[in-house]
């Protein structure tokens, strides 16, 4: 018997090992995962345009000056670039290095645009003269030639257009007083007086897109997924103009694919205030990959790092890091995953 469980124990001690020596790799290993977009009325100048995501890196670092995750950044043709949040590993850091590397490295970025996550540090503050100022977090970032996306930037290919929104700042009305928004993540310096001239400055510059031609297609970037409940709310909401807004995807992170996952099973939890027991157990087709909803195209990635949000579970799990190329398509017969 003892030697039954003598035995029994160093198995077990092996497969933990091995577990462990496995989930370093995984976590350090990097997918590039490739999803078509099928839009019906994607003009040909715009035919199998490329984004590339980045998302949620959490200032983890792949080897030194990030030198593998740009190996395989640098391998991808792609048209644009997003980095769609928590790209800082919180919002207190004043470890910025881990992303500027990364950003120094990177060839192309001739269409680089940034949206803060919860985790990045602000992207404002007041200063000592009273004025609405860049913070140094964001100065570092358009230094080194990307554009932080507050409100629309466009992309010219002939006659046709591809045109990226900030997804909250699209669906406020810039003809009605400021309306709160529910379930959104607000940033200290957006209730601030001073960012008042500011934000309508960004609304009248969002209303661009209500005169988009057929030619015209319009992505909205957003850390946060837009849950069905969301959408439900927001397109009940008079107030809102998300009804009149026809986008053609919206591209976010924040889940990390669930970080924990569990084979067979999928994620255990993702932070998402929408979904009951506050994303215990969340619905799997919600967790990563591309979705629709009425006749809203969304996709998420499950992105690079991993959060503190709980304690001791700061590591992916049966979750590799990833980076996404989303390939516009018109038909489809031309669909793979």
């Amino acid at each position: 018997m003892k030697n039954a469980r003598r035995k029994f124990l160093i198995v077990l001690l092996v497969a933990i090992l091995l577990l462990v020596i496995y989930t370093i790799w995984d976590n350090n290993r990097i997918k590039i995962v490739k999803q078509d977009i099928i839009i019906d009325h994607l003009p040909k100048d715009l035919e199998g345009y490329k984004i590339l995501q980045i998302t949620d890196l959490h200032s983890k670092e792949f080897g030194k000056n990030q030198r593998r995750l740009l190996q395989s950044i640098n391998s991808i043709d792609y048209d644009s670039i997003v980095f769609t949040g928590d790209m800082a590993l919180n919002n207190e850091t004043k470890k910025y290095k881990p992303f500027y590397d990364l950003l120094k490295g990177i060839r192309n970025k001739e269409n680089a645009i940034y949206i803060p996550g919860n985790d990045d540090p602000e992207a404002y503050f007041v200063n000592s003269k009273g004025e609405l100022a860049k913070t140094e977090f964001v100065k570092g970032i358009e230094k080194r030639g990307v554009k932080f996306l507050e409100s629309v930037y466009s992309v010219k290919k002939n006659n046709s257009s591809i045109n990226f929104v900030d997804f909250e700042a699209s669906i406020l009305n810039p003809t009605q007083s400021y309306v709160r928004v529910n379930g959104i993540f607000v940033p200290a310096y957006e209730r601030t007086v001073q960012y008042t001239d500011h934000r309508e400055k960004l609304l009248s510059e969002v209303s661009s897109i209500d005169h988009l031609n057929k030619n015209d297609i319009l992505i909205a970037l957003n850390h946060f997924p837009v849950v069905d409940a969301r959408i439900d709310t927001l397109l009940n909401d008079p107030n809102l103009k998300f009804k009149d807004r026809k986008y053609d995807l919206i591209i976010a992170g924040h889940y990390h694919g669930g970080q924990i996952r569990i084979p067979f099973i999928g994620a255990l939890f993702v932070p998402e205030s929408w979904y009951k027991n506050n994303g215990l157990f969340p619905p799997q087709n919600r967790v990563k990959g591309l979705w629709e909803y009425k006749h809203t195209k969304q996709y998420v990635s499950a992105g690079l790092g991993s959060s503190e949000a709980i304690p001791l579970l700061k590591f992916r799990f049966f979750n590799p890091p990833e980076i996404n190329v989303l390939t516009l398509k018109s038909s489809k017969k031309n669909s793979s995953n």
